[in-house]
């Protein structure tokens, strides 16, 4: 992928990363959680935040120009940050 924004914001939110995924735009939602008692950062992702990316996605295409030919997709990386040792990512692909 090819990061084309990151931390875009406008008056209804931020998308932490847009990407070009070949044809396919890529919007990005990064979770970071500590190790331990707290919920898995994948968890935080509930039904009204995919809403809202999915607005913030339209508004990104409004001031970029439309869709692109390989259509818009929603990903979600999620990094667990152990007391030691590398962080753990998982990236979730077309979540909602």
């Amino acid at each position: 992928m090819r990061i084309l924004d990151r931390n875009w914001r406008c008056q209804e939110g931020e998308v932490d990363i847009v990407a070009a995924d070949g044809d396919a735009l890529v919007l990005c939602e990064v979770k970071a959680r500590r190790a331990g008692a707290y919920e898995h950062p994948m968890a935080a992702v509930r039904p009204e935040k995919a809403a809202r990316l999915r607005r913030l996605a339209e508004r990104w295409l409004e001031q970029h120009g439309g869709p692109p030919p390989g259509g818009v997709r929603i990903d979600v990386i999620g990094v667990v940050l152990p007391s030691r040792g590398a962080p753990l990512v998982e990236h979730v692909r077309g979540v909602t």
